[in-house]
Order: C-alpha cells, then sequence, then structure tokens
C-alpha cells in the first residue's frame, strides 16, 4: 500500500471511479480491467500482474463455465432455426381473441425460450422481430408492446438453464443444480403478474391491445390453433423435460446437461427440416461472440474484485454495514438496494461478481441462507436489464425496433413492469419456504 492511502480512501476511489467511469458509457470489461490495472500496481507493483494471471487461469479452468457455453449454443440453435419464431405464430393465433392476447403470448413464448435458452439477448431480439410489427399492425400502445417484449426477455436470465445461475454457481461455491431449479417459481411468479397486469390493464382499456378481428380468426380455425401450437410445443416442451429432469433427478450435472441440451436442440432442427449449413455457420459465430463476451468481463470483474479485496474493501465495507446497526434484515435489504441501483448502469456479470464476493459473507454472517440469498439477488437482477437508463434488454428492443419506437416509448413502457418485478422480488423474500422447496428436493 502506498503511504498515506487507507484501505478506506481506496475502496472508495476504486467504487467512485467504476460508476464514473461507467456512467460516461465505457465499456463495462476495460472499466473493471483497466481500474483492477491501476489500482494494482498502485498496491503491488508489476507483482499484481501474478495475480491477475491466476485470475484468468482459474476462469478458464472452471469445467461448470462449460455449462455457459453449451446453453448459449443451444440458444442460438432454436433462434436461428426459427423454431421460436413458430411457436410464437401459433400462440399469437391462440391467443388473439382475446384482449391484449398477442402481449400474453409473447409473455408465453419468452417463458417457454427462458426454459430452453438462458439468454435474455436471444428472447428479446427473437420477439421483438417476430412480436413487435404485428402488436403495432394491430394497434397495440407502444410502450406496452414494448414493456411486454423488454420484461418477458428478461425471464431468460432467471429460469433455468440460465447462464446467471451457472455464474452463481461458479462464484458462490452452491449447486449448480439447486441455483438452477430454484429459479423456477420466482421466474413463474414474474411471468404470472405479467400476464395478469397485461390482461387487467388490457382489460380495462381495451384500445391498448386489441383481439384479432373476427375476419383473422374466422380463417383460422380453432382446431387448427390448438393443433399448431402443441406442435410449436413439442419440441421445447421435449427439451425443458430433459435438461431440467436429468439436472432434477440427479442424473447429469449441469454441465453435462447443458451438453445433452445442446445436442437435442441440433437434433431438432434435424426432425423439423430447419438444419443448413448456413444456419450452423451462424448460430456458432453468434455463440462464439457471446461466450466471448461473457468471458473477458468475467475475467475482468475477477481481477477488479480481486484487488478490491486485497486492500481491504471488503473489510471496510463488512465494518460500515455492521457499523450501521441495522441488523439482520436492515442489512439484506440495504444490499438488495445497492444490488438494485447497480442494475441500472452495469450488467448483471459485473455486479455479481463485483459484490457477490463481499455481500455473501456478510450475510452468512447475519445467519442469513447463502443459497435464498443468492436466489434472491438473481431475481433483483433482473431489473439490471430492465431499469432505465442502461438497461440491455432496452437498447436489444431498441436496435431492432428501426425506428418504431423511441426512447421515451420503451423507458415508460418497462416502468410497470420493474415495478412487478419489486413485487415478485418481495413475493420470494416473504414466502422463502417456495423459493427453496424445489432446490431442497435435490440431495
Amino acid at each position: 500500500m502506498i503511504p498515506g492511502l487507507s484501505p478506506e480512501l481506496m475502496s472508495v476511489s476504486m467504487l467512485a471511479l467504476l460508476m464514473i467511469m461507467i456512467m460516461f458509457g465505457h465499456p463495462i470489461a476495460f472499466v473493471f480491467g483497466g481500474l483492477a490495472i491501476i489500482f494494482g500496481l498502485l498496491l503491488r507493483g508489476p507483482a499484481v500482474f501474478y495475480m491477475f494471471t491466476s485470475q484468468a487461469m482459474g476462469t478458464m479452468d472452471s469445467f461448470l463455465l462449460v455449462a455457459i457455453t453449451m446453453f448459449i449454443f443451444m440458444a442460438d440453435l432454436l433462434v436461428k432455426s426459427g423454431i421460436a419464431d413458430d411457436l410464437f405464430e401459433s400462440l399469437r393465433y391462440l391467443m388473439g381473441p382475446l384482449r391484449g392476447g398477442i402481449a400474453i403470448a409473447v409473455i408465453i413464448v419468452c417463458t417457454v425460450l427462458a426454459a430452453c435458452t438462458g439468454i435474455v439477448g436471444a428472447a428479446v431480439v427473437s420477439m421483438g422481430l417476430a412480436a413487435l410489427p404485428v402488436m403495432i399492425r394491430y394497434g397495440y400502445e407502444k410502450g406496452l408492446a414494448a414493456g411486454t417484449i423488454c420484461a418477458g426477455g428478461t425471464l431468460g436470465i432467471l429460469i433455468p438453464p440460465s447462464i446467471m445461475m451457472v455464474a452463481l454457481a461458479d462464484l458462490t461455491g452452491l449447486s449448480a443444480g439447486k441455483l438452477l431449479v430454484g429459479g423456477i417459481f420466482p421466474g413463474l411468479i414474474l411471468a404470472g403478474l405479467y400476464i395478469t397486469y397485461i390482461a387487467l390493464r388490457c382489460g380495462l382499456r381495451p384500445e391498448l391491445g386489441p383481439p384479432l378481428s373476427l375476419e383473422e380468426r374466422a380463417a383460422v380455425p380453432v382446431r387448427q390453433r390448438i393443433k399448431g401450437a402443441a406442435r410449436s410445443m413439442l419440441a421445447p416442451g421435449v427439451l425443458i423435460l430433459v435438461v431440467l429432469g436429468i439436472i432434477f433427478t440427479g442424473i447429469a450435472t449441469a454441465t453435462e446437461a447443458s451438453g445433452v441440451g445442446a445436442f437435442l436442440a441440433f437434433v431438432m432442427t434435424l426432425i423439423y427440416r430447419r438444419f443448413s449449413w448456413g444456419m450452423l455457420r451462424e448460430a456458432v459465430q453468434a455463440t462464439a461472440k457471446t461466450v466471448a463476451m461473457v468471458m473477458f468481463i468475467i475475467v475482468a470483474t475477477n481481477c477488479y474484485t480481486a484487488v478490491f479485496l486485497d486492500i481491504g474493501g471488503g473489510k471496510v465495507i463488512m465494518e460500515f454495514m455492521l457499523s450501521l446497526g441495522l441488523g439482520k434484515w436492515g442489512a439484506f435489504f440495504f444490499m438488495m438496494l445497492v444490488i438494485f441501483i447497480l442494475g441500472m448502469p452495469i450488467e448483471w456479470v459485473g455486479i455479481i461478481y463485483l459484490v457477490m464476493p463481499i455481500f455473501l459473507p456478510i450475510a452468512i454472517k447475519f445467519g442469513i441462507d447463502p443459497l435464498w440469498f443468492t436466489l434472491c439477488v438473481a431475481v433483483n437482477l433482473q431489473n439490471a436489464f430492465l431499469s432505465p437508463p442502461a438497461g440491455a434488454s432496452l437498447f436489444y428492443l431498441q436496435g431492432i425496433s428501426r425506428g418504431t419506437l423511441t426512447t421515451a416509448d420503451i423507458f415508460r413502457g418497462v416502468i410497470p413492469f420493474v415495478i412487478l418485478q419489486l413485487i415478485g422480488l418481495g413475493v420470494c423474500i416473504a414466502f422463502p419456504e417456495l423459493v427453496l422447496y424445489l432446490p431442497n428436493l435435490i440431495k
């Protein structure tokens, strides 16, 4: 430590500079990595690069993180092959006669996609391309359309197979199977809240989400709608049952299940006659780009956190929280508030690798169940994708809307869903036994 620089001053400086640089829009990986190098050199000199090498090797040597690659590849196969678009088209006609039916179909499809992919970007982009033009054409209010697609897409980070849960398992040492299964109840609660909100709002104000016209309903008989929906649900349904089933029953680890899921997704592209070498090339390229981005951020944030903890930042924060006299629940809600605020400018990867090494020991010290705490963090991090001004889902949708939606449309549309996410978090906090029921069945 350089003379005159106390652990408190170094810790505050690292956190303050992190927030300032992210607010200026610099890439998150370079911000974390750059600050790690600067403060690491101030702390240890050139020897800090040995620490960084160790962090990078530790990340690359993690067998569990292979699941991230396989789950991302599985998601890209389903999206690039068009299986996800077929599912939306079938459910659109099935739910279309209801007020807000197309929006409800979007949430259902996103829930199914979440259980097949675990990738937010894939769900938001896929639903944005397939559903946004349809919703606008049928007179849906732009804010409702935008909020529905963004909120539905964020379910992919919570409902298994979630790459965030895999990353949390690697970071915390908790069971990946328990974390993955633990996301089922919170994810379904959020999906249910979204559907209830859409149904009530469109029921009271039909002009926000009008049903399909009588002519369109007559063009596709009810029997054909049901048959089409059942056929479209077959492939995702089998994929969900197999991947989650072998994890839940203990037949395979999360990493092994991810490989099985990727193989099944590939087989389904053959069965549905959607395979082509061009499609496979696009899926592989998209997977490579996403995995490279995620791993780059993980390594950079690991290096930042290692330096932060090495200067005593974790101890400084723990002593600060203990000095506040908040007690168990006061500390819990304070940590949830910090994560919610960080979710506005920082992506989930940066948040979990920054705060979990600090907050999880504090939670354990207060006697909070680490598995339940981690699942609550995961639910809270839904807002990292949805909260203005920097929620990733907002920019995914704006990027593919081709001028149909303004930033104001998107921000206005997601606010009710952010509130619903906080309500869902409240349910998970109030009823921990429900959140932990499925994970506790796994031995």
